[in-house]
């Protein structure tokens, strides 16, 4: 690497998503505050229901704040959740303990139509989450960058449609090959509400934007091409349209070697690694196109410390020293305790790039 392109900045997120190298290498985990945390635990009994709390401004901002003050890192990503769009269109949507969420299924029977669209506007339940952000820009550190997010419209449908989480997905599926038509109209929906909701947190004030698609890996090479690359392409050019500087990274889970198709046609600044993507490979393939985030399985932060330093020391040495954030290839696990995640936090810190 060149030392001229190794800089010291106010954000190193958007540095790196800028193709180039701040001085140390940046760090936020996907889902770093939530259930593990104490102090999160505490909020959460004060709202019956999980949809209560993201539309809580106030608290949805003090719990994604939480992680920044409690271990530092470099982004602060929203408290809300993808499915905050589907209950927004008019879909009920309900969270169950133990369980995960629950929605009444959409058929193709009554699928969405355009006009549900008209509910995203001057919608209290978005509002509450654009003024959430608001509020968190008001105490975010300077080198802090807040990131917002939405789900990628294939898996935003998948919970729409198989009314919550599934592991064959055969609903979904069914309904996208054996009537492609109607599926196309219902995805026309997600990605105008999509683009609409990015829009609206950038108008409030993050700073660059994840694109969830979490449930990617469950389709072939064609419906890849179909139902996750066509989708965001649409949603990056609408806002794009009206921010065209804000940076985007795209998380399509599960894509394996279909990433190459995702980052050569889809005109995302980074692009997050599942656990399951071989560091060499994307170090060699994706990261000599645009900056990667990931990709350390979120389990080693369950097991020894030694262990974990060891597979955190192994993602750094293949992607240290080129543009780069370091995350997990998934989520915090629930039972993470924080203090190793402190300890992580140190260990990418301390890492010295050659």
């Amino acid at each position: 690497m060149d030392e001229n392109q190794k800089v010291l900045s106010r954000k190193p997120i958007l540095d790196a998503l800028d193709g180039k190298v701040p001085e140390s290498i940046p760090i936020w985990l996907m889902r770093q505050a939530g259930r593990y945390l104490p102090e999160y635990r505490k909020i959460r009994k004060q709202k019956k229901s999980f949809l209560d709390l993201c539309y809580s401004p106030k608290l949805a901002a003090e719990i994604t704040l939480q992680p920044i003050r409690r271990f530092g890192f470099d982004a602060a990503i929203l408290f809300s959740d993808i499915l905050v769009l589907p209950d927004a269109l008019g879909q009920k949507v309900w969270f169950e303990e133990g369980v995960g969420p629950r929605l009444i299924p959409v058929s193709p029977r009554d699928q969405l139509n355009p006009a549900a669209l008209d509910n995203l506007y001057n919608n209290d339940k978005l509002e509450s989450v654009y003024d959430a952000i608001r509020i968190i820009c008001k105490d975010l550190p300077a080198s802090c960058t807040l990131i917002g997010f939405a789900g990628g419209p294939w898996t935003v449908a998948t919970y729409m449609i198989e009314g919550g989480t599934s592991r064959g997905f055969e609903k979904i599926r069914h309904w996208s090959v054996a009537d492609p038509t109607s599926f196309e109209k219902f995805m026309v929906v997600l990605i105008e509400a999509t683009s609409l909701h990015l829009i609206g947190q950038i108008e409030a004030g993050v700073e660059a934007i994840q694109i969830f698609d979490s449930h990617s890996g469950i389709l072939d090479e064609e419906g890849f091409e179909k139902w996750i690359v066509e989708p965001t392409q649409k949603i990056v050019a609408q806002v794009r349209n009206h921010f065209p500087k804000v940076p985007i990274i795209g998380f399509p889970r599960g894509a394996g070697t279909n990433l190459l198709s995702y980052i050569n046609q889809v005109e995302v600044q980074g692009v997050g690694l599942d656990q399951y993507v071989s560091c060499k490979w994307a170090a060699e393939n994706i990261q000599s196109v645009l900056t990667v985030q990931g990709n350390l399985d979120p389990i080693y932060l369950l097991s020894d410390i030694g262990t974990l330093n060891r597979k955190t020391r192994e993602t750094l040495s293949h992607f240290g020293g080129n543009p780069y954030i370091f995350n997990l290839g998934h989520g915090v696990i629930k039972e993470t305790d924080p203090k190793t995640v402190e300890f992580l936090v140190k260990a990418v810190r301390d890492f010295e790039m050659n």
